[in-house]
């Protein structure tokens, strides 16, 4: 696995009706998208919410490649969700069982059922930042958490944090990389051995890279100040953010598509 696999946190530029759409519409949406995956109860449910996904995929012109590269981070924690759902859960109908380890027709459902959700969950989840410049992102949670006002939390200094934890992802993926790269270059082995050797072998690695980690925070927090960054009340933007047309459409569509999946979730089929 590349680290480049790793698709959170990175954009796609592209000119789509997706990415035309306001911050905030994509936010409410992506959180309404997971929402709805776990309303879902049957394989109905999840077979038409990755419909409608694979629907705002082609429409977003980011490649599916591009967006499925990113299960390869996680293709181990899907694995072993499966694991335990199917050989480690009860069920009525069994199929086999040796001690505690059993498997039955229920907990193949329940496994596959698992397993699913979380592949749309890392899908729906990185189309969010695939199609939202850091930016406009942090200005669409901005504004959607301004009713943190009230309890005297700062809504300005929350977005800002968390818009730049998901900008510093990639350059922290490049920075590992440059340092996987250098030490390999002087004889260390990453990726031979067994697990625990690989796993020993990753320890070198947190020293430059917290190190590196500190050095950019360091940068950026003097390049606010050098230019006198305050933030909070009175700041204002390049690109006010603003409804349209697009998005109103876009909140009709996934009205629609919530009622839809309201209603398998009371009449399951499969």
């Amino acid at each position: 696995m590349a680290l480049t696999d790793i698709t959170l946190g990175q954009y796609y530029p592209a000119e789509s009706p997706i990415h035309s759409l306001d911050s905030r519409t994509k936010v409410l949406g992506t959180f309404g998208f997971l929402i709805s995956l776990f309303i879902a109860k049957s394989f109905t449910g999840l077979l038409f919410a990755g419909l409608c996904l694979l629907c705002v995929i082609k429409l977003s012109k980011v490649p599916l490649r591009f967006v499925t590269r990113g299960l390869k981070p996680v293709m181990f924690l899907i694995i072993f969700t499966l694991i335990i759902n199917v050989f480690f859960s009860a069920g009525e109908h069994m199929i086999w069982q040796w001690g505690i380890i059993k498997m039955s027709r229920e907990s193949i459902h329940r496994g596959g059922f698992m397993a699913a959700r979380l592949v749309l969950l890392i899908f729906g989840s990185s189309l969010l930042t695939l199609t939202t410049k850091p930016i406009e992102l942090t200005d669409g949670l901005e504004n959607l958490l301004g009713f943190l006002k009230l309890f005297k939390v700062s809504p300005h200094e929350l977005a800002m944090m968390m818009g730049i934890a998901l900008r510093f992802i990639p350059t922290l993926l490049e920075e590992t990389d440059k340092i996987m790269k250098a030490q390999t270059a002087r004889g260390a082995n990453f990726e031979t051995g067994k697990l625990m050797d690989r796993a020993k072998s990753l320890v070198p690695l947190l020293v430059p890279l917290f190190v590196s980690a500190f050095r950019i925070a360091a940068d950026l927090a003097m390049a606010m100040e050098a230019r006198c960054y305050r933030g909070g009340e009175g700041r204002t933007r390049l690109h006010a953010l603003k409804y349209g047309r697009k998005d109103l459409t876009a909140g009709l569509l996934f009205a629609l598509y919530l009622a839809a999946m309201i209603v398998m979730r009371r009449f399951p089929l499969i």
